[in-house]
Parts: C-alpha cells; structure tokens; sequence
C-alpha cells in the first residue's frame, strides 16, 4: 500500500489514454471527449496507431512515443491486450493506471496465466497503481479531470464518492447534478483488484477538499486495513455507506458482480458501526444523505422544531422523528408567547407549530425568525403544503431571506419539504441554488435529519470510556489453552458444556455443574450425587439439536426419573435417527430459574470479518445474523454496553422485567470476557451458549458448545481489529529502586491520562506542545487513549501508588503514516518524576517496537529550549539536527539500516 503513488490518482500533471478512438461508440472515444471537456489543464495524450489525432489532439502511435511519462494512464482496449499495456507502461515510468475491461479475473493468456493475475505481477513490479479492473474511470472537479466513462461530468463540490458499481456511480451523478451538488472527487473502483477501499479513505480522510465520504460496497477484501482507515477517517468527517447483499441472493449476486468473498450482512453492520460509519438502506436514503451533508453544519444537539402549513405533513413527520429515536425540542413560554403575536389563535401551541393553512410568505418568514432566535432548537425543519394562495416560491424566497440574514445561521441546520411536484419544484430550484437542504417528503427530511444525528451519536459513542472489568474476574489464557490443546491432541474438534467448563471457568464465565455418563446405570448414581432435581441430556456428535430428538428432559426429581427419561432419550434417538451414534449422557444440577431470563450467545466465524458476537433469545430456527445484536471483538465494557442496548433496541433482545432478569453490568462482564476468550484463544472456531440463564448479577452458562479449528490459526490475520497486545506489558525496576509497569494504552486509561496531562508543569508542557496550551478536553483525551494499535502505539509507565492507586509517569507515542514508512513520536514524563531513566526507557520501547513492525524511520521535533530531549536521542542512536527557520530540533533514526540501503 503506497499513499506516495496514490497521489498521482489524485494530482495527476498528465494523462495518457491507451487505445484512444475518433470510433463512434467506443471507449476511448468517450474518454477522449470527458478529459476534453473538463478543463484539465495538463497535457492529454492518446495513444493508438491507427490514427493521426484522436479528436483534433495529435496521436502517438505507442506508449514509448509519448513525450513526457504520465502521471496517469487509462486503458481502453480489451482484456486480452492489458497485462502487456501494463507491462510496457510500468516500465516507462507511468505511475497509476485506470483499467476499463471487465472480465479480466476469469480469462486467460495464450500460455493459461490469469489475465488479472499477471497484470498486477506486472504493476507490482515497477511501482505502479492500478484502479479497476472493471472501472468506470473517476472525476476530480477541482482539478477538471474527467477521466470516465459517464454520461455527464460533476461539479465541484466536499462530497467524495467511492463505487464499486458504474451503474450506481452514473445514477448519483445523474441525481446530484438535478440538485446541483458536487463532488471533489468521484471514483468507481471496479473489482478493486489493487486500490482499494481502505487506501482511499486513508487518502480521503486526510484530504481537505473533503468533508464528507460516500461508499457504495458490494465486498470487502483487506478487513484490518479497510476498518482501520475507515475509524481514521470517521473521527474527522461522515462516511456514509450503502452496501448491497442484504439477502444471501444478494451475496451471491454481489460475490459474481466484484468476485469478492460474500461476508454475512449482519456482520458487515457491526463493522460499519464499530468503524463510525452510518449504514444507508437504499438509493432514496443515500440521496437524503447526500442533500444533508451537502448543505449542513455539524449538529451541536438533536433537536428539532418543525413548522408547518398542514398539521397532516407535520405530524408524518413527528412520527418518523420518534419512531426513528429521535426527539422533538419543547417551546418556552416566553417562545409560544411571541409565537401567539404573530399566528392565528387556532394554531398549535406547540411542536410541530401548525400555522395553518393561509400561512403567507410573512408568517413563515416571522415563524422562522422568532425560531432561529430561541435558542431553543438545533435544526429547524420547514414544511409547505400547496395551498390557494399560490405563494410556493414567495414563501421559498422570504426563508432563504431570513436564513441569509440571521445571525444564528451558522449555528443552525434548516432543512426544508416542499410537497407536491408541479407548484413546488421551483422553490425546491430556490434551496438548492441557495444551498439549503430540500427534500420531496416530509420522511425523506426527517431521516436526513436522523443520519446527521446518528452520526453526532457514534463519535460521542467512539469517545466514552469505558469501565473496567472487576478485579476478581479471572482471564487466564494459559490455562485455557492448554486444555484446548489438550482436547486437539485427544482428536476433539466439538466441547460440549462438561467439556468446555473448565476453559470457559479461566476467564470467569461460569457453566452449571455438569456430568457426563455413559450408560443409564452411571445416570442413576451421579443424579444421587450431585443432588436433585437434574436435566438428563443425550450426547452424540450426530445431533446439531438435541431438541430435535426430545433429547433432553428437565425437572427429574428421583431415581426413577432418571431411569425412565434415560431409557426414553435413547429409544427415542434410535427411532427418529437410527445412524446417530449415542456417546453417553449429560446430567446436569437444574439451575434455578424462577425469576432469571434465558438469553442466547454465540460466536461465528464470519469469512469477510473473522470473529463476531452475536446477542440474543435463541429458538431452535434461530439464525445468530438475523436474531442476534451482532458486534466485533476486541470489546470493552462501554462496547459491550452499547450491543446490549442495540440488542433492545432492535427487540431482538427483550427485557422482560423478571425479578432476578436483566443486569446491565453482569452482561456487559460476561460478553467483554467472551471477547477476551476469543481473542487470546485462536483455538476456538465458533462458540454457541444457548440458553445462558440472567439472573441479575449472576450469569449462569447452561449448555455451551464449543467447535475448534482443525489446524493451527494465525491470530493477528483472523481478527478484524487489532486487540490490545497484552505481550508488549513490562515490568522493570528504575535505578531509585521504584518499580514501574511500561505497556500500552488502554481507553480505560482516560481518567489517569487526563490527570497526568494536568500535572505536567507549564515549562513541560510548552515544551511538549510547542507553546502554551489549555487543559485538554474529554473529545481531546478519548482521541489520545482510544487508539488503533495497528496505525499508532502509544506506551505509559505507571507505578502503584501506596493507596493501592495507578499513578501514570510517563508516555511517549507515535503515529505512522499509512505505507509504514516513518512514525513521528512525541513524549512526556510527569515533572516531579524526571531524571531517573523514565524517558530513556519509554523511548528505548517505542524503538524496539517500531523496529519489530519493520517501520523505516523513527522522527520527532522538539523545541530549542528541551536540549535534554535532543541529548536522550542522541545518545540512543538518533542523528539530531537544528532547524533554525522553524527554531526546532529535528531527530531522526534509520530503524531498518540494511533494507533502506538496498
């Protein structure tokens, strides 16, 4: 992955177009005339031997005719002619290609060689990009670059919009130029086959051209890439995605239209959501999107007052507000007061302000301003029903007069529904011109409206800090693994719940207590053992659910209970499924159910997202991607939180109000100890805990089936997102004999960190952040300890206090850029704790780790006035250098001496 030859796809100086035409109805004739007419101002050279000129632009016959290397080429010939296009392009100095032939992936060379598979051989090669195969081309409106194959080129505008799809990429451009939208960059990534989704948002989250990004998704390839850029990006502005595949027809239709690997649409949702991006359903909402972020100003709250001339529209759209979660602002006194000056008596009095029918353009535009002056509201939503006086667009006029002259207007969003179509396409003409977002249904505007506050949502929600486990719960990976390597060498690949106790017991998940037996006699003796009542359950490989069969039997109260319901089980399986094999019986103490709620846990093995926690009720047809709240791992108390609440929100979990049901904080436990499970157990393959018995405090696991991967997992490929690497904890005594825990941190950690920042003395912190500095804020710090270990370290030292409290000393930390060329670092070590080897320490880490994850370069700045900085660098290997434009020292350490010598 290369950020440094992406840019030429952004800022390309000159194109090439391969196999241009003056051929009516061929590609590279409509390329031809795209670039022609979009303004560029680089040179635009075609290539083809059949003619003088393409299009009155002079012509040259092949690639090593061309004057000058372009920065950008398009390939319009068939697919058999691209690897050697390719080949001759890269090795002439072309630094990004765009491949316009589709079916690449499937055809072969004379010699059997896949054509994609040899093209990219051929890129990787030389250095040079590829976007397609299968693409549409892209525009870039601020340069004038129309490099595509659409029907109409795009105007310049923040939105950038990545497709998989071309159909998709000419129906948004279509629309948004009805609106007069535009766009600073529009990319149709075809099969995505080197330039991918993850690589752009890198880009895109960076550029400032941008303040919004737009994703239609048909697969996904590189999940840890695409997820960490895209939380990168989410945290700066709003990445909207629509993702077709809702239904498994859809998946395969999908897998065939990009050749991708066809995830489960549930698990794709939680990724979207784990990453702060906003899912959209379909096109309409897509669109609504687009208007809202076109035209809107960040949300400083959620909520809303609508005014209307039609109780009908207003109270439509008061439904589609609450049914969405949203919620709309209460009136003062003080505002329904001067409200009363200037509607008639029989309005509403309150939200949604019905000002009835014969409202005029003067009493929306009094309306409008006594609302704007309030203070009361976020965004204001403004409804028009044609009406007898005829007064549509005087109306439109007399809000986007007031709207102009307002002084809270950058404050506020104005969104306005202008019913019908013939009287109210011309104020719609009106907002759009006048950059105020207008929508065709009072739902339309209010789902716009949802979007915007969904978003605001998710960042609050990427910024909470979450509380830790309790002390007392174990996670005891060593003990766990064992017994899993134990069960594979002993040839199992399924642990029921007697298996399965004691690894689930390490990380404090407790099961019922559970036997297994092999014959009726054996269930007899152990029933009297462990007390009754009991539940008789039938073990066999054969059964995916014993309730299938009648194969379990609850309640058993005696001897003879036992006895008959063993010998029932058995009779029963041998007559419903003679080949099943009975390997014995599974007795277990009944647990007490009265007042608890029975809930259902699984964990799947997605093919796209590896490892996702599904939250349910269970039923014996439940689908865990269907019935279940879906989440990825790693998760922490404050994630474990919100899948519980997204859980009940979306009924797929119920409260049920039962004396001794639903604890937040036992659930929350129990789901972040089965991500650590899963994390540090790359052993286990699916997990599923049905039925786990609520009650209150106490989590009880009653019937656990555990399956195992058959051969050995590389734990860092299968996980979507990076978990916290607990192997870089060290414990290490300082020469004044304190001892200190060097790791990395943690978004726990936020309180400590927080407090750390604010003992630093205010030389330190001039000197750690150039100049002087205010207290940071809860967004600040939340940014600073709720980091994506797999594009940023940072390591703290903390102490014990003797009150038993963690005391941060130090941190030092780095971010590196997208290619893993050069991490820049910066450091801190608390005032009243310096000069005992803290810094050195903390650096030496960052080093070694940066090493290991074969970065090049390890740099960082730091003032004139810190020479005791420049000395530590200095003396561990660093070349330090003055900068004296920029008063600045520069450090700077080659981490790979013999690869970057090569």
């Amino acid at each position: 992955m290369s950020q440094r030859s992406i840019n030429a796809l952004f800022k390309p100086t000159s194109v090439a177009v391969i196999g241009a035409s003056n051929g009516n109805k061929r590609a590279g004739k409509a390329i031809m005339k795209n670039l022609l007419s979009g303004g560029f101002s680089g040179p635009i050279m075609p290539v083809t031997p059949k003619y003088t000129a393409v299009m009155g632009v002079l012509a040259y016959p092949n690639i090593e005719a061309l004057p000058i290397k372009p920065d950008l080429a398009i390939i319009c010939t068939n697919a058999l002619k691209v690897p050697s296009i390719v080949e001759r392009l890269a090795q002439f100095g072309c630094k990004v290609a765009i491949i316009m032939a589709s079916g690449m992936a499937s055809q072969t060379d004379e010699q059997g060689n896949n054509l994609l598979e040899v093209t990219k051989q051929y890129a990787k090669r030389y250095g040079m990009r590829l976007l397609g195969p299968n693409s549409l081309g892209m525009i870039l409106p601020p340069i004038g670059l129309n490099a595509s194959l659409a029907h109409a080129g795009a105007n310049t505008g923040k939105i950038a919009f990545v497709s998989q799809s071309a159909a998709i990429c000419t129906t948004v451009l279509d629309w948004a130029n009805n609106k007069g939208i535009g766009f600073s960059s529009f990319i149709s990534l075809g099969d995505a086959t080197d330039i991918d989704f993850g690589e752009l948002l890198d880009y895109l989250g960076r550029d400032s051209k941008t303040s919004a990004i737009m994703l239609y998704i048909d697969s996904i390839n590189e999940k840890r890439h695409f997820l960490s850029a895209a939380r990168a990006a989410s945290r700066n502005k709003p990445i909207f995605v629509i993702k077709s595949g809702r239904s498994r027809e859809g998946v395969k239709a999908a897998m065939l239209h990009t050749g991708g690997i066809g995830g489960n649409d549930a698990v794709y949702e939680a990724a979207f959501r784990r990453a702060g991006m906003l899912r959209v359903n379909d096109l309409i909402e897509l669109f609504a999107a687009v208007e809202s972020l076109a035209h809107s100003a960040p949300l400083k709250g959620e909520r809303l007052v609508i005014m209307s001339n039609g109780g009908g529209p207003a109270v439509l759209a008061a439904d589609e507000l609450i049914i969405k979660g949203g919620k709309l602002a209460p009136l003062s006194e003080k505002t329904v007061a001067e409200l009363n000056t200037i509607l008639p008596s029989t309005w509403s009095q309150q939200n949604p302000i019905d000002m009835i029918g014969d409202a005029d353009h003067q009493r929306y535009a009094d309306t409008l301003n006594v609302l704007m002056s309030s203070n009361e509201t976020d965004t204001i939503l403004v409804l028009h029903s044609p009406s007898i006086l005829g007064e549509s667009v005087e109306i439109a006029n007399s809000i986007i007069d007031i709207i102009n002259k307002h002084p809270n207007r950058n404050r506020l969003n104005i969104l306005t529904n202008w019913g019908g179509e013939d009287s109210a396409y011309l104020a719609r003409k009106r907002f759009t011109k006048a950059g105020i977002s207008t929508y065709r249904t009072p739902e339309g505007a209010v789902k716009a409206f949802m979007h915007m506050v969904e978003y605001r949502r998710n960042q609050k929600l990427l910024q909470e800090v979450p509380q830790s486990i309790p002390d007392n719960i174990p996670t005891d990976s060593h003990a766990a693994r064992a017994l899993l390597q134990q069960a594979l060498d002993n040839g199992q690949t399924v642990l029921e719940t007697h298996q399965a106790g004691d690894i689930l017991r390490a990380y404090g998940l407790n099961t019922i207590e559970t036997l297994f037996v092999k014959d009726v006699d054996e269930a007899v003796n152990v029933a009297k053992k462990i007390g009754y009542p009991v539940a008789l359950k039938v073990q066999s490989p054969d059964l995916l659910y014993k309730s299938d069969v009648h194969g379990v039997v609850l309640n058993l109260a005696s001897d003879e209970d036992v006895s008959y319901a063993a010998h029932s089980i058995i009779n029963r399986v041998h007559q419903i499924t003679p080949s099943a094999k009975i390997d014995g019986l599974i007795i277990q103490k009944m647990a007490l159910t009265a007042g608890a709620q029975e809930i259902r846990v699984s964990v799947i093995n997605d093919p796209v997202f590896g490892p996702a926690i599904c939250l349910g009720e269970g039923g014996s047809d439940w689908d865990p991607t269907r019935d279940a709240a879906v989440a990825l791992p790693p998760l922490n108390m404050a994630l474990a939180r919100y899948m519980v609440i997204q859980a009940l929100k979306t009924h797929k979990l119920r409260d049920r109000h039962l004396p001794l049901g639903l604890d937040m904080n036992a659930l929350c436990v129990m789901l972040t100890q089965i991500s650590h499970l899963i994390i540090d157990c790359p052993e286990i393959a699916e997990l599923d805990i049905n039925p786990v018995l609520a009650a209150g405090e106490k989590i009880t696991l009653l019937d656990v089936n555990m399956r195992l991967h058959d051969t050995p997992q590389d734990n860092i490929n299968r996980l979507a997102i990076l978990p916290y690497p607990k192997e870089l904890e060290q414990t290490t005594t300082l020469k004044n004999g304190l001892q200190v825990m060097l790791r990395p941190i943690l978004p726990e950690d936020e309180p400590k960190h927080l407090e750390f920042d604010n003992s630093l003395s205010d030389e330190d912190r001039y000197k750690r952040y150039f100049g002087v500095r205010s207290r940071m804020t809860h967004e600040e710090m939340a940014v600073l300890t709720q980091i994506d270990y797999s594009r940023e370290m940072a390591f703290i030292a903390t102490t014990m206090t003797e009150d038993g409290e963690e005391l941060t000393l130090g941190a030092v930390r780095a971010s590196i850029d997208p290619d893993n060329t050069e991490a820049e670092f910066a450091m801190a070590v608390r005032s009243n704790y310096q000069g005992i080897g803290l810094g050195k320490l903390l650096l030496e880490k960052l080093i070694a780790y940066y090493k290991t994850n074969n970065t090049l370069y390890l740099m960082g700045f730091t003032m004139f006035e810190n020479r005791s900085m420049a000395n530590l660098a200095k003396s561990l290997g660093f070349t330090v250098s003055f900068d004296m434009e920029e008063h600045l020292i520069k450090m700077h350490m080659d981490l790979q001496p013999e690869s970057t010598a090569q």
